[in-house]
């Protein structure tokens, strides 16, 4: 998709976000507070990426995992902007800035993957199957 195509389909702040690697404000912001079952995908190319069985409350303002579905769908550079070293994550497909991982979040895994969630899609659990997400619904099945 060029830029014109991506224009037209995301919204200004969804752009400015995956496409800048924009920051959405914290606490102001579709799914810092959303905590019902389901995934998260790509905005632009609809591919899971995090569940809300990892996703938790980082007092941060952002939606916050503890990691992803799959690693291989991610990719991790070193960001040195704003006076700061961090490590940006992108989505592998479609190159779009989703926002940062930190070293600072909850046992097992010790991981913060602080999103925007401009970047990321929702996708409630009773949603799955008409969404053609069907194969996920095994994340939500209670033993």
């Amino acid at each position: 998709m060029n830029k014109n195509e991506l224009k037209e389909k995301l919204t200004p702040i969804q752009y400015e976000v995956t496409q800048n690697n924009g920051t959405e404000p914290p606490f102001h912001n579709e799914y810092w507070n959303e905590f019902a079952d389901g995934i998260y995908v790509d905005v632009i190319s609809g591919k899971p990426l995090f569940s809300s069985n990892d996703k938790y409350d980082a007092g941060c303002g952002w939606p916050s995992f503890t990691k992803p579905i799959s690693e291989e769908d991610l990719v991790e550079n070193t960001d040195t902007s704003h006076f700061m070293v961090r490590t940006e994550v992108r989505t592998k497909e479609t190159d779009s800035h989703l926002g940062h991982v930190f070293n600072d979040g909850p046992h097992p895994s010790g991981l913060r993957y602080c999103m925007n969630s401009a970047s990321l899609r929702f996708v409630r659990k009773e949603d799955l199957e008409a969404e053609g997400y069907g194969k996920y619904k095994v994340l939500f099945d209670e033993d």
